[in-house]
């Protein structure tokens, strides 16, 4: 099982949200992994700036920032995993689709898929650790149909 809540912060309306439900659930089974519950929430650049600077001291907008729980301590609650809280931020999707020349529909995904492999612990702080995480982003992307 695999609970996702999504919160929407702006006054744009997201779309492809039954797609990212799927995908989500794509990824769950791909990464082979039990019950899992997360959320994500749609932000603007004005708020991930705000995140970005509050909890990274790092004072500019970016796309995606998550808040991953087992950083402090594992939640499991009647054998669900809580992984953490994914922030988007619609804006910034919107600008790196037309920057990177595919959809805002590939972004979003993209940018939830990298979102959610951060909540399981993979980063992108070094060269070997890049390229696991952003090959098994690529790879979830393909498999589920959504190619560059």
């Amino acid at each position: 099982m695999v609970n996702v809540t999504f919160s929407n912060e702006t006054n744009e309306k997201v779309e492809y949200l039954s797609d990212l439900k799927k995908l989500v659930k794509y990824a769950k089974e791909y990464m082979k992994l039990g019950n899992i519950e997360f959320g994500v929430i749609f932000v603007d650049n004005n708020e991930i700036h705000e995140l970005n600077k509050t909890y990274r001291n790092i004072d500019r907008e970016t796309d995606v920032i998550t808040f991953r729980l087992a950083d402090y301590e594992e939640v499991v609650v009647d054998g669900t995993t809580i992984l953490g809280d994914i922030y988007i931020s619609l804006d910034k999707a919107h600008s790196q689709a037309e920057e990177y020349g595919h959809s805002y529909k590939r972004e979003l995904s993209f940018l939830l898929i990298h979102g959610f492999l951060h909540l399981l612990g993979y980063d992108h702080m070094n060269p070997v650790d890049e390229k696991v995480m952003f090959k098994l982003q690529e790879e979830i992307l393909d498999g589920y149909g959504i190619k560059r």
